[in-house]
């Protein structure tokens, strides 16, 4: 139980529901108990008796009984559904709110098709628990209770016959939940997998019919699907073993009954009418018994579903506002790394080592360097995607850790390589970062970044629709879009993180002149692998595994024989060839 303690935040609020859901269990179960008392009257006061003018009275007793215990299912079935479902929206906004706050660490180790599952079927296999399991549970025991009170009324050497055989079916119950629990948890950890395969297969899956890949996808999909059909068997297999085995116990134990009580009537000792209510009492002490696997069963689904939320729930965030932040709205953008270094895992080697650099506001920073080398992590130690293992950063004078995450971020504009678009409009993917910008400001932004022309040749211009991840657009037209939406926020820190792989040279020519523009009186840092973007830039930082090689300007770099000097003369003789062969 302790999962459920530990979630009892979102669901006791609720209280109220559940227990007037308790309050009409109340009048389902003495119902219930209530069915055999006549039926046991109705034998032996009025059919042995030969009292039939009753009988009018005993229909409509029963129907009273009928119509009072259908309201009450009702009312018990629907403040059984708004507690557990008013419970799970509350949870399901607050681990949407947790990923929110997430370090990218936790994604980089995650599946999205496994948090999808959480977000899903395990926040529904606890609502489902919440609705329907506490009062069936609660409902058993009352039935339990009530049914040994009026069998102990009608016969005691029964009641001690039928109780005799509860501690073989308790046993098995006991056993029951110590198995299932485990094979429902291998279930929910299965059905994560086989989400997260099919996720990623339906992302990538231009790739995969790129590669021919269709029969290699179909065949891990085959393993990752037989995996769950193997733990569902598993779970069936229990479920197969432990069932009928509690149903012969209760049957061993109502034969027992029969036989005794025929002796008991022959004897005078119990009324005919005494020993059917009898019968009908063992069954509703069994069967709640019995089911009460199908409650274990409830309970163990819900149990390791909420394993699976609190894992997310808490889930450390490493990176989160300091309790004195100072609040700033405007940030010139001088930039201070000192003696910062980076390790991602505490297994993994440093991705960046001892770095140590200034730039003044309004400066552009080049950053250049073989895949790997720590281009990208450098900036996103800056905006506090990740945390330094050792050193400072500081902006304007303070160390980011001061700062607001949302107010340091505001001020961070960045462009990653990999553009993501969202399913909405161009319009609002431009103004992402800031909802409030005018039609004005977005065109303005559109037109800086090279993408007013293309937007405007759509046929909805500005409102048109944009398909899963920018689907429709090129790789160029999506990197310009995401530029429009960095210039759109107005930063006073630019980070562009070879934003222009995918355009063109023309293009490419068009925006770095359009970003001049932009980038004055900014702080930019640009990564990127060809030269001609970042000769203009005031200083030029070359990485080589996680360490700065070299740093100067593109003519003092260029003078030098290194990292730098190799890749501009292999980038001038490849345009140098392309060049001659076009005049050839």
């Amino acid at each position: 139980m302790d999962t459920f303690k530990k979630l009892k935040s979102f669901y006791w609020p609720y209280k109220k529901y559940f227990l007037w859901s308790l309050f009409f269990v109340l009048f389902i179960t003495a119902i219930t108990v209530i069915y055999p008392i006549v039926l046991q009257l109705t034998i032996d006061e009025i059919v042995l008796k030969k009292q039939y003018e009753y009988i009018p009275w005993i229909v409509f007793g029963f129907l009273t009984l009928m119509g009072i215990k259908a309201v009450s299912a009702f009312f018990h079935q629907y403040l059984g559904d708004m507690f557990g479902i008013q419970s799970v929206y509350k949870l399901r906004n607050a681990l949407y709110e947790k990923l929110q706050r997430l370090p990218f660490m936790y994604y980089d180790n995650a599946k999205t098709g496994d948090l999808m599952s959480r977000l899903t079927a395990d926040v529904e296999g606890f609502r489902f628990f919440l609705s329907f399991g506490f009062s069936e549970l609660v409902r058993f025991l009352l039935l339990v209770c009530g049914t040994l009170t009026v069998m102990f009324i009608y016969s005691v050497p029964l009641t001690f016959v039928t109780i005799a055989a509860l501690p073989f079916l308790a046993v098995a119950v006991y056993h029951f939940d110590k198995r299932v629990h485990p094979a429902f948890r291998n279930i929910r950890e299965s059905f994560g997998k086989l989400n997260t395969n099919v996720q990623e297969n339906i992302s990538g899956i231009q790739t995969v019919k790129a590669l021919s890949r269709e029969d290699f996808e179909i065949s891990k999909f085959n393993q990752a699907n037989g995996s769950y059909k193997e733990k569902s068997l598993i779970t069936s297999g229990i479920w197969a073993k432990f069932f009928p085995l509690m149903e012969l116990i209760g049957n061993i134990c109502v034969v027992a009954l029969l036989a005794y009580g025929s002796v008991l009537v022959i004897r005078g000792s119990l009324q005919p009418g005494e020993l059917v209510a009898f019968f009908s009492l063992v069954w509703y002490l069994m069967m709640p018994i019995m089911h009460l696997g199908f409650v274990i069963n409830l309970f163990s689904q819900s149990k390791a579903s909420g394993e699976r939320l609190l894992e997310i729930l808490e889930a450390d965030e490493s990176i989160r506002d300091q309790e004195n932040t100072v609040e700033i709205k405007n940030i010139e953008g001088h930039v201070a790394f000192d003696k910062v270094s980076l390790r991602y895992q505490e297994e993994d080697a440093l991705a960046l080592s001892d770095i140590s650099f200034q730039v003044g506001a309004g400066k552009t920073i080049g950053l250049i360097g073989a895949t790997g080398s720590g281009k990208t992590s450098l900036t996103q130690l800056m905006t506090r995607f990740y945390k330094p293992s050792s050193g400072q950063i500081f902006i304007d004078g303070r160390d980011i850790k001061d700062y607001p995450l949302k107010t340091l971020r505001s001020n961070v504009g960045v462009v990653l390589q990999e553009s993501f678009l969202f399913s909405s409009t161009i319009k609002d993917n431009i103004s992402y970062g800031r909802p409030d910008s005018t039609m004005e400001t977005i065109i303005e932004a559109a037109k800086r970044a090279q993408a007013h022309d293309f937007i405007m040749e759509l046929p909805n211009g500005y409102d048109t629709m944009l398909g899963e991840r920018g689907l429709g657009l090129s790789g160029g037209q999506k990197q310009r879009i995401a530029i429009a939406r960095a210039i759109c926020m107005n930063p006073s820190i630019l980070i562009l993180d070879d934003s222009t792989s995918a355009v063109d040279m023309t293009t490419e020519f068009n925006i770095q002149k359009a970003l001049k523009e932009v980038m004055r009186g900014r702080t930019t840092f640009i990564i990127a692998h060809r030269i001609s973007s970042l000769k203009h830039a005031d200083e030029i930082l070359v990485l080589e595994n996680g360490s700065i090689v070299e740093r100067g300007t593109h003519d003092e770099l260029v003078m030098r024989e290194g990292y730098y000097k190799r890749i501009f003369d292999i980038q001038y003789k490849d345009q140098k060839a392309v060049l001659q062969s076009t005049v050839g």
